[in-house]
């Protein structure tokens, strides 16, 4: 984690992206890991774009691999408490100022935290889902997180993951010798498996999702990109896009991102600290 900077300078920071901001009507907001990491929520890259730790597990191997599966849901029940007690930060509350301002045409996140929506945005996108809810992959019966979690401690009474430690996404660092002994979950219904209602790798964004997200960037005048290295296509695509159709594009993010050469503003702060000083007021 690079040092924090020195008050002085986020206020400048602050102050050429509400220069920015101003010089628009509407403002298509992307939002990545970096918002969140001041909730207490890791995240997977540094700031040269880099993997800080092994890339998250893919679809196919999730459904493919009942070893992973049983891996996934071990560590899942470990980081969930952790997880979806994080609390909002000056960033996200920051972000919903602005949108009541009337500001933004959507707030699209990369996100799974709800964290956006507990602050107080309305007009959020899941773009990659939401981690609070499960899908059964046999029958589709739709679950709250918060419902499986109190089944998996119930199967796994007495069961310990010794030495952990957060992961991003509601994953945990967990004693491998651990996860052989944990009993996952398989649907009340028809015993199907069970995936967290997210996008994973492998995955393509639902189709209505990403028309949805088009059309809000389609309503902008401009784009900001904030805490996002925009490595996953998934995200990067709508700052690409933007290019090509002449609009501005800012990105405030700690290091370098796959559209650095593409955008009218690069900033480099601290996303809460940065966001608040720009938009509390607003």
């Amino acid at each position: 984690m690079p040092p924090p900077l020195p008050p002085e300078e986020t206020a400048a920071i602050a102050r050429d992206l509400r220069t920015w901001t101003d010089r628009f009507g509407r403002v298509f907001v992307l939002t990545g890991a970096g918002i969140s990491t001041g909730s207490g929520i890791p995240d997977y890259r540094d700031t040269a774009g880099a993997w800080k730790r092994p890339p998250p597990v893919t679809y196919q191997a999730f459904v493919g691999d009942t070893g992973i599966y049983r891996r996934y849901w071990a560590r899942s029940f470990v980081g969930w408490p952790m997880f979806s007690t994080a609390q909002p930060n000056a960033g996200h509350r920051a972000l919903a100022v602005f949108e009541r301002q009337r500001r933004i045409t959507a707030l699209i996140t990369q996100n799974v935290d709800t964290l956006h929506q507990r602050a107080g945005s309305r007009e959020v996108i899941d773009l990659h889902g939401r981690l609070d809810g499960t899908v059964c992959l046999g029958c589709g019966d739709a679950r709250r997180r918060d419902e499986l979690q109190t089944r998996m401690a119930a199967n796994n009474i007495g069961w310990r993951p010794r030495d952990a430690a957060a992961a991003p996404d509601g994953d945990a660092d967990i004693d491998p010798a651990a996860v052989a002994a944990f009993e996952p979950p398989h649907c009340a219904i028809c015993g199907g498996m069970l995936k967290p209602d997210v996008v994973f790798f492998g995955e393509n964004v639902p189709s209505a999702r990403y028309a949805q997200a088009l059309a809000a960037l389609h309503a902008a005048d401009a784009v900001l990109i904030v805490g996002s290295s925009l490595m996953v296509y998934s995200g990067f695509r709508f700052a690409r896009m933007a290019h090509e159709r002449g609009m501005p594009v800012a990105i405030l993010n700690r290091g370098q991102t796959r559209a650095d050469a593409l955008v009218d503003l690069k900033l480099e702060g601290d996303c809460g600290e940065v966001l608040a000083a720009a938009f509390s007021d607003a």
